[in-house]
């Protein structure tokens, strides 16, 4: 008995490439199906949820021509692209068709928008044939990203323990549990209870040797889940463990400007070191960000132009929290920093509370 999924279809033992049609419009998605000889778990590996963080697909694209099905215990799904829409217009994190962003819809509407329907196809078409899932990013255009991978962490019990046995395979400093449960494609699907990652790896919207290191990171959470039967090379060895960060926090500026960061991804800061800069179009500083604590910069805006209430720093650390008044006390991951908004418009270029960390 084989594998369909939409039109594609697969036999165990067999690989196939092909387009996947979308009812709702004449795009199409490239897809690899491998069955693997024997049984086991149907796994989704994809690429472009954000259409221009290109390390993300051509890590997926790489290994759908690598992975032959004798090296595959069950189904592997590989889904190249999935906003393909934004791709060949060449925009940056959204449809070109509605200006959504996809990662901001799940589980989407059937009578909604373009972006709407692609997330509610995926959700009733795709995750509700699979075991686990893995969604490959990196640092969109303008952003500066330093390599860490998230999993679920608002999900049931089980699942949250199996997300982080999986985020424990990449080889990673650190990996961070999100606490958010809807927009996100990840987040979402581990609501559902499906065990879920997000690799994050390479930014400015260029792929470079950081594609062969997703590539092993999958590779490596698909071994720990035990559907990749090779073992692994020497280069693919996992080399460290990632530690859980147990803080994760948002910043946002409060006004357009210019903006001039200080620092660089991965980068350890000490309270009270300068961040950057926020200036107005006559050079005048506007805004500080300074931090009240030691942290690791995550991630963080470098694009010149910054729009009102936007994202421009994620860091974290590991250790007690302080608070804006100087007192000490513990933080859940989504407890946000005096900066992060309550609400924004996505279209706008500003997000929900709970989305600023899939922005990437």
């Amino acid at each position: 008995m084989g594998f369909q999924l939409g039109n594609l279809y697969v036999e165990k033992g067999e690989k196939v490439c092909g387009f996947l049609k979308l009812p709702f419009t004449e795009d199409e998605l490239p897809v690899t199906l491998i069955y693997g000889q024997e049984e086991g778990h149907t796994v989704l590996v994809d690429g472009g949820i954000h259409n221009a963080e290109y390390v993300g697909i051509e890590c997926v694209t790489g290994l759908a021509a690598k992975l032959q099905p004798k090296d595959i215990k069950g189904i592997l799904i590989l889904l190249h692209i999935v906003n393909v829409n934004g791709f060949k217009a060449r925009t940056v994190s959204v449809s070109a068709e509605d200006g959504k962003n996809l990662n901001r819809v799940f589980p989407g509407d059937a009578n909604g928008t373009y972006t709407d329907k692609l997330a509610y196809f995926i959700e009733k078409e795709i995750f509700s044939k699979i075991d686990y899932y893995i969604d490959v990013h990196n640092g969109d255009w303008f952003e500066d990203l330093t390599p860490f991978i998230y999993c679920v962490g608002n999900a049931p019990e089980e699942t949250v323990a199996e997300a982080e046995r999986m985020a424990q395979a990449a080889d990673m400093p650190f990996y961070v549990k999100s606490q958010s449960g809807k927009g996100g494609a990840y987040n979402y699907a581990g609501t559902l209870g499906i065990p879920s990652v997000l690799i994050e790896r390479g930014c400015n919207g260029m792929w470079s040797e950081e594609v062969a290191a997703s590539q092993k990171d999958v590779k490596n959470i698909l071994r720990r889940i035990g559907m990749l039967k090779t073992r692994p090379t020497l280069a693919e060895m996992q080399m460290r463990v990632p530690k859980h960060m147990n803080h994760a926090h948002y910043v946002d500026s409060e006004k357009a400007g210019c903006w001039f960061p200080k620092k660089k991804a991965g980068q350890i800061v000490k309270a009270g070191e300068l961040l950057g800069e926020l200036k107005d179009y006559f050079g005048n500083v506007i805004e500080e960000f300074r931090l009240k604590e030691d942290a690791i910069i995550l991630y963080q805006t470098i694009s010149y132009s910054v729009p009102e209430n936007s994202p421009l720093i994620a860091y974290g650390h590991y250790d007690i929290c302080i608070d804006d008044m100087g007192n000490t006390h513990q933080h859940t991951h989504d407890e946000l920093h005096k900066h992060r908004k309550e609400h924004y418009d996505d279209h706008a270029g500003i997000h929900s509370r709970e989305m600023w960390e899939d922005m990437i």
